[in-house]
Formats: structure tokens, sequence, C-alpha cells
């Protein structure tokens, strides 16, 4: 009996001992665990700021800026685990990357999916920070290109967060990539309206505008015999934003309209003609009858 509680004892005591001398080690884990958050911060701007100086392109200087943010994490889970565990060796650790690198890959298949995206997103560079683009069914302004998704301000100001994966598979409409975007304008005259002199009319009243450019130049088309007009489409060019577009559009629609006034030319309504007939005379819904050698005759004209 003395033997077992000898045994029991020694066992605590080897526990103890154990425990006291882990201590140390989880307790400096636990201060890198909750220091590396306020690592990552002056990382990411010196980073920054040796990004800025070494290539102009901003979206190579937020991957720069992420990857650093990235390994101040990935350095400090490391320490923790040597800390914590002294007898792993770096090929134990290897290994382990190895075994569960499958296991996570299934896992977190569409977060790396992300992640790449991210990557090749940032390296070619199809549009930046700032541009307004169209990406499935989204319209707005890029406010941020992260590693793992790309955030679009609407023009009613909500924030849409988009899945890189989803961006760099899809087509993309990026609105602000020329200094200059062209508008197309429909208007119709009624067809008493001389159609030489119209022309000028309309792009005269388009270049009063002031945020039309000048370069390039108004052009005024005839496009079609419509049902009630004559179309012409203005076209006119102002710079990309969609602030300025929509302003823009309404000066001109304002401007066109003016002119019309002046010049004495209708804007006609949608015109349809309507036929009247004498139904006593014209009874299409009438039963045919038929006679008995098979020739059709119909009921005579009521009076």
């Amino acid at each position: 009996m003395s033997v077992l509680l000898e045994t029991i004892q020694t066992s605590l005591l080897d526990l103890v001992s154990g425990a006291i001398e882990f201590l140390p080690a989880l307790f400096l884990a636990i201060v890198i665990i909750c220091l590396t958050p306020y690592l990552v911060r002056p990382a990411r701007r010196l980073t920054r700021m040796v990004a800025e100086r070494c290539t102009d392109n901003f979206s190579l200087q937020l991957l720069a800026v992420q990857a650093a943010s990235v390994g101040i994490w990935i350095s400090g889970i490391l320490l923790v685990c040597i800390l914590l565990f002294p007898d792993l060796g770096l090929g134990d650790i290897i290994a382990l990357l190895g075994l569960s690198s499958v296991a996570v890959g299934f896992a977190f298949q569409d977060i790396f999916k992300n992640f790449l995206a991210g990557i090749l997103l940032l390296l070619n560079q199809p549009f930046q920070v700032g541009d307004q683009i169209i990406v499935s069914d989204y319209e707005g302004t890029v406010d941020d290109i992260n590693i793992r998704a790309t955030k679009i301000r609407t023009y009613q100001n909500e924030n849409i967060v988009i899945p890189n994966s989803l961006v760099f598979t899809n087509p993309i409409e990026v609105l602000t990539e020329d200094s200059k975007r062209r508008t197309d304008l429909v208007i119709g005259l009624d067809y008493n309206t001389s159609l030489p002199k119209a022309r000028e009319v309309l792009q005269r009243a388009a270049a009063t505008v002031t945020e039309v450019l000048v370069d390039p130049a108004i052009e005024v088309d005839i496009t079609e015999f419509a049902d009630s007009s004559i179309n012409f489409v203005v076209r006119y060019w102002t710079r990309p934003t969609q602030l300025v577009i929509r302003r823009t559009r309404t000066q001109v629609i304002m401007a066109l309209k003016a002119a019309c006034d002046r010049a004495g030319y209708s804007i006609p309504y949608p015109i349809r003609t309507v036929y009247h007939f004498d139904q006593q005379k014209f009874d299409d819904a009438s039963t045919k009858s038929v006679s008995q050698n098979g020739n059709a005759s119909y009921p005579s004209e009521i009076t």
C-alpha cells in the first residue's frame, strides 16, 4: 500500500513540477499572441512607406502591406508553437503543415480561392481604388481591394462586399478607365421639321452646357423614322464619373428643350390613328349561313 501511495505522490509531484515548468512558456505564448496585433500595425505602416518609395503602383503597395500582415501573424503563431512544444523541430512543423494542408484546403477552398484571386487582381490591376466599375449586378466606386474581397460603394452610399473570386471570374466594366465618357441622348421631332437646320440647332444647344467637352466634338445623328417623330441622337462627351454624367445629362436635356421652343420645333406625343367602321354594314361577328348548294350567303344589310 505504501508503494502505491509513493507512486501516486511521485506522479503528482512530477505533474506539478511539469506544470510549473510549463507556466513560463504558456505565459510567454499568451503575451506573444496578445502583442501580435500591435506589431502588425507598425509593420503595415513601415511596409507602406517602403512600398511607396519602391513603386508607384497602388495595387502592389496594397499587396505588400497585406503580405506583411500575414507574415507577422504566421511568425507569431510559429513562435508560440515552438515555445509550447520545444521538442517540435522545423521538419516536424513542415510535415505537419504538409499533412494539414490537404484537409485545410478542402475545408477552406473558397477562402483560398478568394485569396489567390485577390493577389491576381492586385498584380494585374484591372481597376484601382477610386474607379467606378460594374461587376455582376453591382455598380459603384471601389473603396478597397484586400486579399479576401473587393468593397464597392454604390451611388446610393451602400457598401457592397464582393468575394474576389466573383470579381476575377466575371466581366468587369471599368467606367472611369479613360478621362472622358460619351453619352447618347435621344430626342424626337415631328415630321415637319427641317432636318439639316434641326441638327445645327441641337448641336449648338448641347455645346452651351459647361460640362460638355469640346474635344471630341458633339455629334448629332438622325437615326430612324419612328411612329410619331423623326429621332435624333445627340452624342456628347464629359468626364467619366457618374455624378458629372448625371448632372450634365439634366443640363443638356434642358438646353435642347429650350432650343426647340425657340426654333418652334415640336416634340410630339405618341400618335395613334383610330378608324371607325359602321358595324351594321361590316358585321364580322355575324354567323355565315351556308346554302344547300354549298355557296356561302350573308345576312342582308339592316336598315
